[in-house]
């Protein structure tokens, strides 16, 4: 695949763009740095996976990762790349979703009104049966169906289950409803079955990658890094490829409100107020995260190996994570390559179109 091109021919490339997510690795810049960094065979960790785009590079690539993830959304869909179900499995799956729907009438009588005007009745029980139903943190064919509903909950109006909503974000609800309002939108009659089996047939049609040499971790890497000791799956990584949250941008956890409510949470767009899941406000918070993650990750890494983290030019992102890298991998020469924005930058989608100054790519080696 040349860069650039969007081409989905093979398995790797259809499966690689799983999962609607912002501030996401591109797929070609993962693979260039992998192969740069690392041989095949070498570990990869990524503290910070998001949505597991380095992780499924090297994996794809023939190199073994591990990737830790604390959003559920992020890590359904990371864990989803590296080992889906058989297609057939998750056919059957959907299909018994269905027959169960009906069941779920009365409960979606009961739902804020935002899920009435975002989703037709037949998609509403549906999703209800999916929520309630599949076990999607320990059983693979459960996890991967969802991740297709999660894909596919929201976005273009007859190009997603809902009324008219952005694929990566979904909008607080007294916005949405009164926005649909204002242009007599009303939710797509969509058959889910169906419109999902589709979805299904066309990502299995170059068939599924699976890599049982990598892994992606479910919770805080702030806690599961420092636990790790000398775990011998986690030792010797020649990379760390990763970026961490910038300081003050993105709540991803409320930016996911809709599709955290499919993985159980509350049926509402209240701001989640647990540890590390808000725009990372606050500096001395923001960082102590930065400074436990890279240094658990230090004696996870090999003598050579390479550091590579993408982050924002803006203070106190730039400062803060420069300092964190420094105090961790003392040994490591920090040079920089400055990767302006290319394209519409996530901020300017919510309003902000102030002059952006770009990201850095620090890259730390030894000689």
């Amino acid at each position: 695949m040349k860069i650039g091109t969007r081409t989905f021919d093979t398995a790797k490339a259809r499966w690689t763009g799983v999962g609607p997510y912002f501030a996401m690795f591109p797929a070609e810049f993962c693979d260039h740095v992998v192969r740069k960094y690392t041989r095949q065979g070498d570990l990869v960790l990524d503290p910070f996976a998001g949505r597991g785009t380095a992780v499924f590079s090297a994996a794809s690539n023939n190199r073994r990762a591990i990737g830790i993830e604390l959003n559920p959304v992020g890590w359904l869909y990371g864990k989803t790349k590296l080992h889906p179900a058989p297609e057939k499995r998750i056919v059957q799956r959907l299909l018994d979703l269905g027959t169960r729907s009906e069941d779920y009438i009365d409960h979606s009588r009961n739902l804020p009104k935002f899920f009435f005007r975002c989703f037709h009745k037949n998609v509403r029980t549906f999703l209800l049966a999916a929520r309630n139903e599949l076990d999607w943190e320990h059983d693979f064919a459960d996890r991967t169906l969802m991740a297709f509903i999660l894909i596919n909950l929201h976005g273009k109006r007859h190009d997603s289950l809902s009324n008219q909503m952005r694929q990566t974000k979904a909008m607080a609800p007294k916005y949405a409803l009164r926005w649909w309002a204002e242009r007599g939108l009303r939710p797509p009659k969509i058959d889910p079955i169906q419109y999902i089996l589709k979805k299904i047939r066309w990502r299995y049609a170059k068939g599924a990658p699976t890599y049982g040499d990598s892994d992606f971790v479910l919770g805080d890497s702030s806690e599961i890094l420092p636990d790790v000791k000398d775990k011998a799956p986690w030792n010797g990584a020649a990379l760390l490829f990763t970026s961490p949250p910038y300081f003050g941008i993105t709540n991803y956890h409320y930016d996911q409100w809709l599709r955290l409510w499919m993985l159980g949470g509350a049926p509402t767009d209240a701001v989640i107020s647990k540890k590390y899941t808000g725009k990372f406000a606050n500096r001395s918070e923001y960082e102590q995260l930065l400074n436990i993650v890279f240094e658990a990750a230090a004696p996870r890494m090999s003598k050579r190996s390479t550091i590579y983290v993408r982050t924002d030019r803006r203070q106190p992102t730039y400062h803060l994570t420069v300092a964190a890298l420094k105090a961790a991998f003392p040994k490591h020469h920090l040079s920089r390559k400055i990767t302006p924005y290319k394209t519409q930058t996530q901020t300017a989608l919510f309003g902000h179109f102030a002059p952006k100054f770009g990201e850095v790519d620090l890259i730390m080696t030894r000689s």
